[in-house]
């Protein structure tokens, strides 16, 4: 217990609350519907992602697990946010093992995570 309150103390120190949650409170993309409103860090691979450059708000969609039009989680990032990524985010993650960490949302009958910051997503 020693050990952990320590990790976690460095960890705040340090700015890394998402490894501290990736490695507490991981939970799989088939799991995360059932966490909807808590704040939880979702693990999967890319394996489809959509950016909707003549959509409102110019959404990038990453899908984790399944591909789209049989999504289970997806990822959200507002074009007002893609900027904040080195590499247009479909590009960067594509086909990556990845953790999310953020509020589980539903949309459109399916969990997903908005990310606002780069600090939440973390490859494996």
């Amino acid at each position: 217990m020693k050990r952990f309150k320590l990790l976690l103390i460095v960890a705040l120190l340090a700015g890394s609350v998402s490894i501290v949650a990736y490695s507490q409170d991981a939970i799989t993309t088939e799991d995360a519907a059932k966490f909807l409103g808590l704040q939880k860090t979702v693990c999967g691979k890319v394996v489809s992602s959509h950016y909707a450059a003549r959509a409102k708000g110019k959404p990038t969609f990453m899908n984790l697990y399944k591909p789209y039009p049989n999504e289970i989680f997806t990822v959200l990032i507002w074009g007002s946010n893609r900027g904040k990524f080195e590499k247009p985010p479909r590009e960067m993650y594509a086909g990556k093992e990845v953790c999310v960490t953020g509020t589980i949302k539903r949309y459109h009958g399916y969990p997903l995570i908005v990310v606002d910051q780069p600090s939440q997503i973390i490859q494996k």
